[in-house]
């Protein structure tokens, strides 16, 4: 069986059936589903996620996008301040970067007002951070590959004209 065609299968659409998975990939159902449990096993496939629209939900929610400055530490690198930071339930992604910061960390909250509190009372403190900047997002247009606020129709496209 194609492993990467079936995880690009399940990338585009987490819930998509096993019935459908095998008509795709040419393959029995029981090999779709125990190829399926070893990739996670493997943690190759590490969960399965919703896009959801919280701008038009009745529902608070903020998302900051935080550059942290760090220092390495010996024989470890950054990944024991990346653990002390990740372990927060505030963040929900965090990842290793080149350029002016060592980690960019998506934070979730209800409030700016949560949001900064957790920077300034649980980050920021955190042995081996050294720096750290906030970006709110104020809207956005497009997650894990969907467009958020697909315009109603394609009336408000301008037309070009030679």
């Amino acid at each position: 069986m194609e492993e990467l065609k079936l995880l690009k299968a399940i990338e585009q659409d987490a819930r998509i059936s096993v019935t459908d998975l095998a008509d795709i990939l040419n393959s029995e159902q029981q090999q779709v589903e125990a190829t399926m449990k070893k990739l996670a096993e493997d943690h190759i496939i590490c969960g399965y996620h919703t896009v959801i629209n919280w701008d038009k939900t009745n529902q608070d929610h903020v998302m900051a996008l935080i550059e942290v400055n760090a220092y390495p530490e010996r024989d470890c690198g950054y990944d024991k301040v990346a653990e002390k930071i990740y372990r927060y339930p505030e963040v929900s992604n965090m990842y290793l970067i080149s350029g002016r910061s060592e980690f960019i960390v998506i934070v979730q909250g209800r409030t700016m007002r949560e949001v900064a509190d957790f920077v300034g009372q649980k980050l920021a403190p955190i042995e081996g951070v050294r720096g750290t900047a906030t970006y709110f997002v104020l809207k956005q247009y497009k997650v894990e590959g969907v467009v958020m606020d697909q315009p109603e129709d394609d009336q408000q496209r301008l037309l070009v004209t030679p």
